[in-house]
């Protein structure tokens, strides 16, 4: 089973997503440069270990093959688990909150 980059994380969620066929980056610099240079829309995906419908979209979006194909090929995929980074987490549920009036979790944010 191929890995991603988040193979080296040590987020329970993020390792919970290492081997899905989505080519997952945590938010560091690599990733934010990888989609500077390639002139790339940002997928992020924020959610945490122990939410129900993270696991749901997981398993229906992000291990289907299909979908990761168009994923990898169309943008730079980044996974962040809340409780790790609350601060960005608070950052983008402002942002989903402010653009359609509601919030929660699996966040998906194109950027």
């Amino acid at each position: 089973m191929a890995e991603n980059s988040l193979i080296d994380e040590t987020s329970p969620y993020l390792l919970q997503h290492a081997h899905n066929p989505v080519n997952w980056y945590p938010w560091n610099d690599v990733a934010l440069k990888k989609a500077r240079d390639e002139n790339k829309p940002i997928f992020l995906s924020v959610g945490y270990s122990s939410c129900h419908w993270c696991h749901v979209m997981a398993h229906e979006s992000f291990e289907n093959e299909d979908i990761a194909e168009f994923m990898n090929e169309n943008f730079v995929n980044i996974k962040v688990d809340r409780e790790e980074r609350p601060d960005l987490d608070d950052i983008y549920q402002k942002v989903c909150q402010i653009a359609t009036g509601q919030g929660g979790w699996p966040l998906s944010i194109f950027l």
